[in-house]
């Protein structure tokens, strides 16, 4: 007979803490694997359903054509990726998406736009999105590029709940990514966020050429802002051809596996995503993920403009490890 194990949120469980130092993030990379799932996953049920896994949607509204210079992005107008540039799209297409993405059992819809920062004149086109979404139950997620903090303000007017804003990788690293803006641009960013009083959506990316090093000062970063970001995508690099990055080695699972627990435990309270990359996973790999405490995914054939899992293909992943769908509007952290 299986019993339901509960999340706890006692007064003994783990809360987040905001002064994490590089020495103790680096000694969490380094503990022997089972210890270091072992404390992940005593730290995920603390908080979480450990068999609860949130769905989420992504689509681009606006494809391609980016000013910015990321070395690893299909939508830089930098690069010959083949990608075909298109205009924002109207809010009716966008609104049938999302009612599929419900009905295929996602309860978080994230709308991307390949834009350095949102026009002015777009803003009002972009929150009717985001209040047609959230009329329908399911909570909104928005990547626009930077912000203003009046821009901030106006999506919180419009019932935004997440903005997604990637760091992408640590500071000291970042140079070697992107030129065109800079790691403090994307903290300032997410600072206007906060002050809004949206939840944050921020995270990295793995396999860019990176050093253990970064990834624990990418992490370092994220939990130390206080509050913490509320969800946190790991993504993995999907080499696009054409891209600076085009022709790197795949992360080896058991590090990518490693950062997944490493950002659970510093960020108890945050949904960790298993993000881009699940396309080139093993099954094995992504249920090790889940073990490690990543208790979020997209689900749908693409993101952005890149491969996803089919959906029929996550529904067997989730029947044969007894996962169910988190519920919207079920982080503990968020505002």
């Amino acid at each position: 007979m299986s019993e339901t194990i509960e999340k706890s949120a006692t007064p003994s469980a783990v809360e987040p803490r905001y002064n994490w130092t590089r020495e103790e993030v680096e000694a969490l990379f380094a503990l022997p694997f089972n210890d270091l799932i072992f404390e992940a996953q005593n730290v995920h049920r603390q908080w979480f359903d450990a068999n609860e896994v949130q769905k989420s949607t992504l689509l681009s509204i606006k494809t391609g054509g980016c000013p910015e210079d990321c070395n690893y992005c299909s939508q830089s107008a930098k690069f010959d990726t083949g990608l075909k540039a298109t205009k924002l799209m109207d809010v009716k297409a966008v609104l049938q998406g999302a009612q599929r993405a419900k009905d295929a059992g996602a309860s978080r819809y994230c709308m991307g736009a390949a834009w350095r920062s949102p026009k002015d004149r777009d803003m009002d086109v972009v929150c009717e999105m985001i209040k047609g979404v959230r009329a329908m139950g399911m909570e909104t997620c928005m990547t626009l590029g930077m912000l203003t903090a009046e821009q901030a303000a106006k999506l919180k007017e419009a019932g935004l709940d997440f903005y997604n804003h990637n760091i992408d990788t640590s500071e000291e690293f970042y140079g070697e990514i992107i030129t065109t803006r800079s790691f403090e641009d994307r903290i300032e960013t997410i600072g206007h966020v906060q002050d809004a009083g949206i939840n944050v959506c921020a995270g990295g990316i793995l396999g860019m050429g990176e050093e253990v090093g970064d990834r624990a000062s990418m992490l370092l970063t994220l939990a130390n802002l206080n509050p913490q970001p509320q969800s946190v995508p790991i993504n993995m690099l999907i080499p696009i051809a054409g891209t600076p990055m085009g022709d790197n080695e795949a992360v080896d699972p058991i590090d990518f596996v490693r950062c997944i627990a490493v950002a659970r435990i510093m960020m108890p309270k945050s949904v960790v995503r298993l993000s881009a990359g699940r396309e080139w996973m093993s099954d094995e790999t992504q249920a090790l993920c889940f073990l490690a405490g990543a208790n979020s995914i997209f689900v749908g054939e693409a993101l952005l403009t890149t491969a996803n899992p089919h959906i029929d293909k996550d529904n067997n992943l989730f029947n044969r490890l007894g996962l169910k769908p988190m519920a919207a509007h079920s982080c503990p952290s968020a505002v």
